[in-house]
């Protein structure tokens, strides 16, 4: 079996890729995610309504740190960047999970925004909001 996010191989025992951590869930193959308000070749039946998963993140003291050097040189600022992958991919496995938990068979409209929570604490919070439905292919 892939991991829908990076292709890498995995194996059916396996509950998150090795590579990027998403997590590996048999019960959603065949699930669609859109960010676009229609998926092409296939009709939607039903809206269930809006899904929304979150996720809030902060790194710890050494992760700060190490931003701290990593941004003195400029450029990427490679631990946070892993984190908030991350953040991305776990936010999009609650949306998913949310929309699956009261019937859906995908997902339209999806939506990915970050914010800071403020509080002067670092903490970052993805959110992952979209429309659950029922689709079919078309004939």
């Amino acid at each position: 079996m892939k991991c829908s996010v990076c292709g890498n191989e995995v194996s059916d025992d396996d509950k998150f890729c090795s590579t990027c951590g998403a997590a590996v869930d048999p019960e959603s193959r065949g699930f669609i995610m859109a960010t676009t308000p229609t998926i092409q070749g296939y009709r939607i039946t039903r809206v269930l309504g809006v899904v929304t998963g979150l996720t809030p993140r902060t790194r710890g003291v050494l992760g700060k740190f190490v931003a701290g050097i990593e941004s003195m040189f400029g450029g990427e600022v490679t631990s946070f960047t892993m984190e908030l992958e991350k953040a991305r991919i776990e936010a999009m496995d609650r949306v998913r999970s949310k929309a699956m938990s009261i019937g859906a068979n995908a997902l339209v409209g999806l939506d990915i925004e970050t914010s800071d929570l403020g509080l002067q604490a670092g903490i970052v919070v993805i959110s992952a909001t979209a429309t659950a439905v029922i689709v079919e292919p078309e004939t």
